[in-house]
């Protein structure tokens, strides 16, 4: 699990690899990861935007951008988490992502980004 904490707000990760599977003629690899968002600040966020870099070990990047986390936009107050699980396909054994949620604050209004740290996706099998 890696952790990292951007203006009082922690996010936390761990991943899975899922197993093999063939699309479009070409093998793939899944992953899934969980994310967690604990709002260890003193004003109440919420999440509205996610940035994602996805690289596999094939120097292939995918960028995603998009609305909330799957589907929500989660409000936190302080101590509150919110964890969510998705996934993604790679077309190698090994990876990593990372990226950032766009969040605001709703004392002061302002909005901010919250770094998720670069996290590593690799199938056991392939590790020596």
């Amino acid at each position: 699990m890696v952790s990292q904490i951007t203006r009082g707000i922690k996010i936390s990760v761990s991943t899975s690899f899922e197993g093999t599977y063939f699309k479009n003629y070409r093998i793939q690899f899944a992953f899934t990861y969980e994310i967690t968002i604990e709002n260890q600040s003193k004003d109440s966020v919420q999440l509205n935007t996610r940035h994602w870099e996805i690289y596999d070990s094939l120097n292939d990047l995918e960028v995603v951008d998009g609305e909330g986390v799957i589907g929500k936009k989660p409000v936190l107050k302080p101590g509150e988490k919110h964890t969510y699980s998705s996934g993604c396909l790679l077309s190698s054994p090994f990876g990593a992502m990372r990226g950032y949620f766009s969040m605001i604050n709703f004392t002061n209004t302002r909005s901010f980004r919250v770094i998720v740290p670069t996290f590593r996706l690799s199938a056991p099998f392939a590790l020596n």
